[in-house]
């Protein structure tokens, strides 16, 4: 293919995706609005893109941009001196290793755990997996956000962490994390103030006069928090900072081996080679929208996000799940609407809102992760025909039969034949055996809302299983330029 053939191939892929820049894409992408600092980070990764972050000796560059973003956030978490950082691929990996950090710096505990209200991010389940950290889940209160209490009395001598969220991502409330770190310090256990969406944002709503829960290293006993730059720093993706109040809690963090006949390898994260292009293209945005412009880009979110708060309120058919604290919105059906078609109508409308199934004996919602750069009169002007539509077209039925179908399939032992019958059920077999996406995916959403949560992961597991198939065919016409 030549030059102008890839961009052409380039161009006519992308054109299927979501939008990442004009605030409608609700989920995924946070937008500030900002085409010259975009266009100036986008240089930046490129200019950085061949670096590697391996060996900061070979690459100093990225070491000192990296000490920057550090050096930024400590005023903005209440670092004291002593703090230290390091900048990863994302929320999940700063997540991870601060799962991994407190395991390892805790030996002596043959099988660790840690305690997590049943809010925290699903990143803890994966590190939990990954790292063999038994995760003890603990309930929630009435206003979504973790009980202190609980959360204390889980703590035992196994317990190597415990977690709070600075805001929840399902909820966008912030936990009484005061409380909880001051539990944890007192059994001599690490704290880690999961901030990864609200860390760039409850700094300034601060400074802006609004009541923030106490959440930074200010809070005794706090050891660790995790805020991601390529959220509401506005950074290109993948760029988070993992910190720890001193560089003592960080060092079981670092891995190096030196008992192979290669280099001695050391690394800060999970990666060992790591583009530049990340660090840079977060420097470069943080270097130009500076202290004053993330004051503004708060403000500006904020307010949005106020706005629409109040238009859902006012809205009948849907409800807030509860008053956020940051820029995080979910809002449940308030009567006989299915939030899933509002999802979908709003999509027809250009505006991208995420469906969360129900939990337990919560609701199915929707989720909403507002940016400066979101237009709360467009989107409540889009809202309110997307409810209207729900609730004229009424709610999605499920043959009874599927349901039937999904209480007798064990997740363990899901197949392709029986992930077959339910593409099948749920109208995405496509005319030669694949995958056939609908258009609406209210019918499928409301059809994985029907299942055990355990037969959700795995039937999204084979549906990403089978949609990660590359076809030989295609494979041979992308190559020649014909696809």
């Amino acid at each position: 293919m030549t030059p102008d053939d890839v961009r052409a191939r380039l161009a006519a892929l992308q054109a299927d995706d979501l939008p990442v820049h004009g605030g409608r894409t609700l989920a995924y992408v946070y937008d500030a609005g900002l085409a010259e600092v975009d266009a100036l980070a986008r240089d930046a990764v490129a200019a950085f893109a061949g670096s590697n972050g391996l060996d900061p000796t070979a690459f100093p560059s990225l070491l000192a941009m990296e000490n920057d973003l550090v050096a930024f956030a400590r005023g903005l978490v209440d670092g004291p001196d002593t703090m230290v950082g390091t900048l990863t691929s994302g929320g999940t990996e700063s997540c991870l290793l601060a799962v991994q950090g407190a395991r390892d710096a805790r030996p002596e505990v043959a099988a660790p755990s840690m305690v997590v209200p049943e809010t925290v991010h699903a990143a803890f389940h994966k590190a939990a997996h990954y790292f063999g950290v038994r995760a003890v889940v603990v309930p929630v209160g009435p206003d979504h956000r973790a009980d202190a209490a609980a959360m204390a009395a889980a703590i035992d001598e196994s317990t190597v962490l415990v977690v709070a969220s600075a805001p929840s991502y399902a909820h966008g409330v912030v936990d009484p994390i005061t409380e909880i770190a001051a539990a944890a310090a007192a059994r001599g256990v690490r704290c880690h103030v999961d901030a990864c969406i609200g860390g760039w944002v409850l700094p300034w709503a601060a400074r802006l006069g609004r009541p923030v829960p106490a959440w930074t290293f200010a809070v005794e006993g706090v050891t660790s928090i995790s805020t991601d730059l390529h959220k509401y720093a506005y950074a290109p993706k993948g760029a988070s900072l993992l910190l720890h109040r001193t560089p003592q809690l960080r060092r079981p963090q670092y891995f190096a081996h030196a008992g192979w006949p290669g280099y001695t390898m050391l690394n800060a994260t999970l990666q060992s080679t790591r583009s530049g292009g990340p660090v840079a293209g977060a420097w470069a945005t943080v270097q130009a929208i500076g202290d004053d412009g993330y004051l503004d880009l708060t403000r500006r979110a904020l307010e949005a996000t106020d706005r629409i708060c109040a238009g859902i309120r006012d809205l009948d058919g849907l409800a807030l799940v509860a008053v956020p604290d940051s820029t995080l919105v979910a809002a449940v059906a308030d009567g006989p609407l299915d939030v899933f078609t509002v999802c979908d109508e709003m999509a027809q409308r250009g505006w991208f809102v995420q469906p969360q199934l129900s939990y337990d004996a919560r609701p199915p919602s929707l989720h909403l992760a507002v940016s400066a750069a979101t237009d709360p009169a467009g989107f409540l002007a889009a809202l309110q025909e997307s409810v209207a539509a729900a609730v004229a077209a009424g709610p999605v039925p499920v043959d009874a039969g599927v349901v039937e179908l999904l209480q007798t399939l064990d997740p363990a032992t899901l197949g392709d034949a029986e992930f077959d019958l339910l593409l099948a059920a749920g109208g995405l077999a496509g005319d030669d055996g694949g995958l056939g996406l609908p258009e609406r995916m209210a019918p499928v959403n409301a059809l994985l809302d029907a299942a055990p949560p355990r037969l959700r992961e795995a039937v999204l597991v084979a549906f990403l299983d089978r949609l990660a198939r590359p076809s030989p065919a295609s494979s041979a016409a992308s190559i020649a330029g014909d696809a």
